[in-house]
């Protein structure tokens, strides 16, 4: 094969590695996916899973977090490099999912809480060095951990949402095939299929699995609304091209906050308040920019969805 061929080989692959042009943030493209890709070729040469480079991100995650805890500028540099490598692993297994097929519910599940992982140690640690850094903090302990603990809880409601609204615009995008977004009527069923002494890893995370999927159900219900209609109109046929072009567009917009919602925007702000060494900034930051976002986010994207179902009842599609 000559070094076109191989060029061209390996465009065509890194194309087809990505998720969808309206899904990836700009900074991704030109930084984490790139990355992701020659992580995902070693390992697909050396014949590692994506599922393992998910688990080895959450170690180096995690110790992101720990270097945190340090009130060193050094410290905390060599603790954002090994979150940007940890980041760079979370874009290389699904980069790899998708070259080798190697899709599960397992690894979605694995993807989705690595993050956690990661947050939790760098909330735990930044809480800890600023009891013992901080004079006000010294002195009222608590208060830091409950700003950690409640703008923790808003973390994971962001990040599930952003989730929820961009597989469900890759819905309409890609398809079913293109998308990882689940209903969890069909995900009981499956649970009620497993048995707690034949498949207890499965099932176990399959109950966690559903109710994180449920909560993201309540939290739309206007979606949901949608969904139905959507299934009393097309069945589990192809819905048609004019619909699925109308509410991509509609849904485009809304794109940018779940991208902004989900790692860069939130990493950086907690870099700067690392730099200026005030790490509890990073927490005003999430509950006051970032929940503004959600909100906007999610009254945008409910208004949208009672704007098509009323379309699909009327009879316009």
């Amino acid at each position: 094969m000559t070094k076109e061929s191989k060029l061209s080989q390996y465009r065509a692959e890194y194309r087809a590695s990505l998720k969808s042009s309206d899904t990836e943030e700009w900074f991704d493209l030109v930084f984490y996916r790139p990355i992701g890709f020659a992580w995902a070729l070693l390992c697909r040469r050396l014949g590692v899973t994506p599922n393992v480079i998910t688990v080895a991100s959450i170690f180096i995650g995690v110790a992101a977090g720990i270097m945190f805890y340090f009130d060193s500028l050094w410290m905390n540099v060599a603790g954002m490099l090994l979150l940007v490598w940890a980041n760079s692993f979370d874009s290389a297994d699904g980069q790899l999912a998708r070259l080798t097929g190697q899709y599960s519910r397992l690894g979605r599940i694995l993807d989705g809480v690595s993050g956690d992982f990661w947050f939790v140690s760098i909330y735990v640690c930044i809480c800890l060095r600023e009891c013992v850094t901080s004079h006000f903090f010294i002195d009222n302990p608590w208060t830091v951990w409950v700003l950690a603990s409640v703008a923790g809880v808003c973390h994971s409601l962001q990040a599930a949402q952003a989730d929820y609204y961009r597989q469900f615009h890759l819905f309409f995008v890609n398809g079913k095939e293109g998308s990882e977004l689940d209903s969890s009527g069909p995900l009981k069923e499956k649970y009620a299929s497993l048995r707690w002494g034949r498949d207890f890893f499965e099932k176990l995370t399959m109950a966690f699995y559903i109710n994180y999927t449920v909560s993201q159900e309540r939290r739309t219900p206007a979606m949901q609304a949608l969904r139905r209609a959507l299934y009393e109109r097309f069945g589990n046929g192809a819905i048609s091209p004019r619909f699925r072009a109308d509410f991509r567009a509609s849904s485009l917009p809304l794109v940018k906050y779940t991208n902004m919602l989900s790692f860069n925007t939130r990493c950086f702000a907690l870099f700067i308040s690392l730099f200026v060494a005030m790490p509890w900034l990073y927490f005003v930051f999430e509950l006051t920019v970032l929940n503004a976002m959600l909100i906007y986010m999610m009254v945008r994207h409910e208004k949208i969805c009672r704007m098509y179902t009323k379309r699909l009842r009327d009879g316009q599609y």
